[in-house]
């Protein structure tokens, strides 16, 4: 975890600053389920005191995107097979509405620098497991420029609170070179959406972007769950992908 931090530099502001951090962590699966996040370590890290690194814990404790356990360790929570179903459910109605509303409104300008990103994600996706923070990375600017462009502030902003509980979920999927990424699953998906946003057809944006996350949540389940399992089963830090 230490190692995906690097020194904030803006001592006004570092409360905001480490909890940007934290989040960016979370969201792009930096971090694993059950996985500790030690105060002080994370204050060096970031190169801050413990203050302002116990405060972005508080808040995003509060957000329920972290855990305190009963020894007041900081952890990610572990999420059971059925709340990431219901996550992905919620995230089909409200980022597939992002993108219909997206499609409405987003520029030739953005299409085409997405289109970018999604040529970077691909190529990063060959470089296997060398690639695979980048892929992340992509993968997240790819979805969220898309559902800025919807110029709805609050909803970016519960779209966010979703990512902050299942990002670290993802990570199975595109952070372990699984067979989707070796496909390139994600990025024929990405493809679709596109065009359909560059067309202004949101019914086809949004059913683009329903069949990227329902492949992700199929593939996850079956690797990560347990095929068949649709109990309260929870993912494991080591689970293979």
């Amino acid at each position: 975890m230490n190692a995906a931090l690097s020194p904030l530099s803006r001592p006004e502001t570092l409360s905001a600053d480490a909890l940007a951090k934290l989040k960016e962590l979370l969201i792009t699966g930096q971090v694993m389920p059950g996985e500790t996040l030690p105060i002080r370590g994370t204050a060096e890290a970031l190169g801050v005191s413990m203050m302002p690194v116990r405060q972005a814990i508080y808040q995003l404790v509060a957000d329920r995107a972290l855990e305190i356990g009963p020894s007041r360790s900081v952890h990610v929570p572990v999420m059971t097979q059925e709340e990431f179903a219901e996550v992905t459910k919620i995230r089909l109605c409200v980022e597939g509405f992002a993108v219909e509303m997206a499609a409405q409104s987003a520029t030739a300008q953005l299409v085409s620098e997405l289109r970018e990103v999604n040529a970077a994600l691909s190529q990063r996706m060959d470089e296997g497991l060398d690639g695979a923070a980048h892929v992340i990375v992509l993968n997240k600017q790819l979805h969220f420029s898309l559902y800025a462009a919807a110029n709805m502030p609050l909803l970016t902003k519960i779209i966010e609170a979703l990512w902050l509980r299942i990002g670290p979920v993802l990570n199975y999927d595109l952070r372990t070179g699984s067979e989707r990424t070796r496909h390139k699953t994600a990025v024929t998906y990405h493809a679709q959406l596109l065009d359909a946003v560059a067309a202004r057809d949101g019914t086809a944006a949004r059913a683009a972007l329903g069949r990227d996350i329902e492949s992700a949540f199929q593939y996850i389940c079956s690797r990560v769950y347990g095929a068949g399992d649709t109990g309260k089963k929870q993912a494991q830090p080591d689970a293979p992908a």
